[in-house]
This record gives C-alpha cells, structure tokens and sequence, in this order.
C-alpha cells in the first residue's frame, strides 16, 4: 500500500515514528511535510494529503495535529475524500469496514505511540465491506457532488 503523510506543528513529533512503523509493515509512506516543528496551519497540510491521495486511487493517507479534529475536518472538505479521525484500533477498523476512509487522522495530545501502531495495523488490515455500507458511503459521496457547484 502506498501511504500519504502530513501534520502540522503539533503532529511533527510522532511523524517520524509513524514512517518508519508503516516502513515496517512493508508500505511505501511519502512525506508531504512540513519539514521542521515550526508553526504550520493544520488546514495546508490536511488538504495537501487529502489531495494526493484523491489524486491517487488506492492510496492513503495519514494526518496528524495536536487532537486529530482541525486536520481532518481541513482533508474531509477535499470532495471524494474521507478522513476518519480515530482514538483506538476500533474506531480505525469501523473506518475502513463501514465508511471506505482513505484517511487515518488522529491527535498526537490525544493517543500514545502504542495506539498509533495498532490504529495503523487495523486501519492496514480492514477491507471496506461494501453491502449495506456501500449505499450509505455513496450518500456522503452525493453530498459532496451536490456542493462542489456551488
């Protein structure tokens, strides 16, 4: 799998950590920045990673900032993107198996090091499931095709 990541200020600390974890588990992780832990705004750097993975179907993406909240709600405004922002490894299965994300989101203040790895893990290993889900998934989809006109 091919990964995206991106944070800001408050994010930047775990990123490296979370590069090399993905690395581990054999995926492709590419670095969208920022490069330093300088103050950075959260809404650049939500859509830049939205945006690379809208701009490459079957990837993922990965988002980080102090609670998870801002980042997400920058990358869930990229029309055909959806960003979940998880606090466990369930929140992360339900994600994926229910709602397709294509985006991890969580908050640095909020989870340990130990919960990012096993929200990775399960956020890697759960198959959207289609069914049911699947109209409810094209739902969200119509809501943003009626916006993006306006």
């Amino acid at each position: 799998m091919k990964f995206y990541i991106a944070t800001d200020h408050a994010g930047f600390h775990y990123k490296d950590q979370v590069k090399e974890y993905v690395r581990s588990k054999g995926h492709e992780i590419i670095d969208l920045g920022p490069e330093t832990a300088d103050r950075v705004d959260y809404p650049d750097y939500g859509r830049k990673c939205a945006e690379a993975v809208k701009a490459d179907p079957g990837s993922f993406g990965i988002i980080i900032c102090g609670t998870g909240i801002g980042i997400s709600m920058a990358a869930n405004k990229v029309p055909g993107v959806r960003a979940a922002l998880c606090h466990d490894a369930y929140t992360a299965t339900m994600a994926r198996a229910h709602n397709n994300a294509q985006i991890l989101a969580f908050g640095e203040r909020v989870v340990g090091m130990g919960v990012v790895q096993s929200m990775i893990d399960a956020f890697i290993s759960t198959e959207f499931e289609g069914g049911r889900h699947e109209r409810r998934v094209e739902k969200i989809d119509a809501i943003d095709e009626e916006y993006k006109c306006n």
